[in-house]
């Protein structure tokens, strides 16, 4: 999440993280959404860069969209670790 201040991803960390939860079908709390939500920033960015060349920098909707995404894998990756998937 370049660009963006801390507060910014905090509050895109948490709202990332809580629609990830909505998505996965989990059950976290506040804190475990703002951690997972900007993990899943971090997650999605490199896999963005990685794969396109490039990820959303300047947009927060964007950042966002990507945050869900990667929290969403890291959210799968973390069932499938426990066996859960």
């Amino acid at each position: 999440m370049e660009g963006i201040g801390w507060i910014l991803a905090i509050i895109l960390g948490a709202i990332a993280g809580w629609i990830a939860e909505k998505v996965m079908k989990s059950d976290m709390g506040l804190l475990m959404n703002i951690i997972v939500g900007i993990v899943g920033a971090l997650i999605g960015n490199f896999l963005f860069d990685l794969i396109l060349g490039s990820s959303a920098e300047g947009s927060v909707i964007g950042q966002l969209i990507i945050a869900v995404i990667g929290a969403c894998i890291l959210i799968w990756v973390v069932r499938l670790v426990r066996g859960r998937t």
